[in-house]
Order: C-alpha cells, then structure tokens, then sequence
C-alpha cells in the first residue's frame, strides 16, 4: 500500500543559515497545536516514513515536554509504533481493534521457502496463513500499478496465503462491516488448514527491499 501525503512537515526555524529547532520539535509543536486525529495522523506518519524520525524519538521528545496538548501524538504514535506506515493502516488497526481477533503482524515482508520474497502485507496472521492489503483504487488504476498487484496476489496464491483485499475509505465509512469481512476471512483460513510450500517471516525489517518491489 502507498503511504498517502497529504499534509506537509514542518521545516526546522533556520536563521542565517542555522538550524534553531530540530525536525522532530517542530514536528510535535505542530501535532501539539491540533485538535483533531487526521492533521496528527498525517503528519506522525509523514515524519517517520519521509522525514525517518524514530517513533522512540518522537515520544522521547513529548515525555521531555509538557503534557499539554501531547495526547493525540502519543495515541497515534502507539500504532506507528505497531508498524503503521499511513493514515489507512491505523485506520486499519482501529477496525483489527473492532474485529477482535488476535493481532496481526504489521508490514513485514514475506519469503517463500527458498527466500523468494512473496510480498509485505499490511497486516499478517501468521497462525492461519492470512494475508490483508489495504488497496487504493487510485494507487492501482494505473496500469503498471495493477501489474504489479496482479503479480503480487498471484504470489501469495502459490505460497498458499489466503488474502483479504480492503478498500482504504471503507475503514472509516464501514468500519463494522470490514471487521466482520475480516473476522469471516480470519475463520475461513483457520478452517482450511493450509498446506502449501512453508513461508519464512523475514522479520520487520525491510532493508534490503526496494519500496517499489514490496507489492
């Protein structure tokens, strides 16, 4: 899934050439200023994929400051934290909230038994093998981009990974609905018992695979 950006990061106060307040200052004195989820969620998830501040960093920074107007960064950054990367996958964890099952892996890449990577599913339950993207139906109209998704569910079908496909705007519009889609998805491949070519978790990092190649 592409990370969405939507709001811009703050830039560092620079007077005659020199730096007066570190990115991840300025970062939260924005955050702290807001009122609402969204401007916090957009610009906490920014900073980290974009600008690469550490999550640890950030809540070191509100835990050195006052408590004032800290609470919203600190929930959102909980989620980025768990491996959100966007708005849409903490929309993604609120709703695995509501479903009640047990938590998925966050955005961590999968191999096939002979290290063949498969794909970085946004979330991941291991246990019964089921994999669940949050698709943009902007980010895959065009056709490359539907390529590439084509190619990367036809991998998780020959690793014998059961996948749940979610468009982001239904998170918020039908947050109910898609947790009982996930809940029926989750026991679905719980019944089927899998057995396909064992997959090897590769872990959370990411490191040596391009962003393009993830999907």
């Amino acid at each position: 899934m592409t990370v969405e950006r939507t709001t811009r990061m703050p830039r560092p106060v620079v007077v005659d050439g020199v730096a007066m307040a570190p990115l991840v200052r300025a970062v939260l004195d924005q955050c702290r200023r807001s009122t609402t989820h969204d401007p916090v969620r957009a610009l906490l998830t920014e900073a980290v994929q974009r600008g690469r501040l550490k999550p640890e960093v950030l809540i070191r920074e509100l835990d050195a400051g006052s408590d004032r107007g800290s609470a919203l960064p600190r929930e959102v950054l909980r989620d980025v934290i768990r491996g959100a990367r966007s708005v849409a996958e903490i929309d993604a964890m609120t709703v695995w909230r509501l479903s009640g099952l047990p938590e998925p892996v966050w955005n961590q890449p999968l191999r096939d038994g002979n290290g063949e990577y498969i794909g970085t599913p946004d979330g991941y339950f291991k246990k019964i093998r089921l994999a669940w993207e949050i698709d943009s139906y902007d980010f895959h109209f065009a056709k490359e981009d539907y390529a590439k998704t084509v190619d990367r569910n036809a991998r998780y079908a020959a690793a014998g990974i059961a996948l749940l496909q979610t468009l982001p705007s239904r998170l918020r519009t039908e947050p109910e609905e898609v947790a009982a889609e996930l809940r029926a998805a989750y026991l679905a491949a719980e019944a089927r018992q899998l057995n396909s070519t064992p997959v090897e978790d590769a872990g959370l990092s990411q490191a040596n695979i391009p962003w393009e190649e993830r999907k």
